[in-house]
């Protein structure tokens, strides 16, 4: 019985104790050095005060819904009205153009990241699995690969806004070139992680399961449905694992540039700003930006797990 409660008070203070006693020792040595440090902007915020302007941020998302919210009901008073005077009367409805909060731009960049990313890999596993099966198409594909995978998205970014701004021409734009230009600069940056782990996932499929499939005489996406992906499944979300860590990498720095109101612009603005509180708001912004690749990522191993055979992944 003893035994029984010490193992499970080690493990408790392994997997919870060591990690809580590793941040409060980072937060206390963060709050002893921002002390010491003057910046253009003041002295360097320390824990409490990033903690201080994370809440302000949350008041700020709360009154901007709370104007949204009487924005919409005087409209729809004055709507109901005109109606009431004029029952043929022709009414609008004019959506709220407030100043987004930094929750909206969180949202913002989620969607966006999400975006190239998932259309990366809709392009990487079907290319990566062809390249995987054909040595020759590999190794035509190869030098390409190792050219393009090197690319920073500060030289994808200029390229990409200047093709966007030629092909995307419309008087009634479904979506802002901003938001295009980041997600496909996002596209572009990840692609190379998932095509290279999903082409050496296929290639080093078990050699006894495909003399199976030749004895079953499989068609070519019966031996890729039943054979391929379910080997190559591992190898696969170990690429699409990186290529969502670069992706949202790469966003921040796209949406700097692109202006895409993101939690790239957010800190691009506060740093614009050059207020008391612009330090300490972007800070706030570096945190939630780790917080939520750490958050992706713990994501796709859950999905890995779900969907692989090989459950020992997912608790790496």
């Amino acid at each position: 019985m003893t035994s029984f409660l010490y193992d499970n008070f080690t493990a408790l203070l392994r997997n919870f104790g060591v990690p809580l006693i590793g941040i409060a020792v980072f937060l206390v040595i963060w709050h002893v050095i921002a002390a010491r440090i003057e910046t253009s902007l003041g002295v360097m915020p320390g824990p409490v005060q990033v903690g201080q302007q994370f809440l302000n941020l949350v008041a700020e998302h709360q009154a901007e819904r709370t104007k949204a919210a009487e924005f919409y009901q005087r409209q729809q008073e004055r709507n109901a009205k005109m109606l009431a005077e004029n029952p043929g009367a022709e009414v609008k409805t004019r959506s709220y153009t407030g100043r987004p909060t930094f929750f909206d731009q969180v949202l913002t960049s989620l969607i966006t990241v999400m975006t190239g990313f998932v259309l990366a890999a809709l392009i990487a596993i079907p290319i990566g699995i062809v390249a995987g099966l054909s040595h020759t198409l590999y190794s035509a594909l190869n030098p390409l690969i190792q050219l393009f995978k090197q690319v920073s998205p500060l030289a994808w970014l200029p390229i990409v806004t200047i093709l966007v701004s030629a092909l995307y021409v419309s008087d009634d734009p479904l979506l802002e070139k901003s938001f295009i230009t980041s997600a496909i600069t996002v596209l572009l940056c990840c692609l190379w992680p998932t095509l290279i782990n999903t082409s050496v996932g296929v290639a080093n499929i078990n050699k006894d399961l495909l003399n199976v499939s030749k004895v079953l005489r499989l068609s070519w996406l019966t031996h890729v449905r039943k054979i391929v992906l379910p080997s190559a499944i591992p190898m696969i979300f170990t690429g699409l694992r990186l290529s969502l860590g670069i992706a949202w990498m790469v966003l921040i720095a796209a949406e700097m540039l692109a202006q895409n109101p993101g939690l790239g612009k957010f800190v691009w603005d506060e740093f614009q700003n050059g207020s008391s509180n612009s330090l300490g708001r972007i800070m706030v912004a570096v945190i939630a930006i780790g917080l939520i690749g750490f958050a992706l990522d713990r994501g796709m191993l859950s999905l890995q797990r779900a969907v692989s055979w090989d459950k020992s992944s997912a608790l790496r």
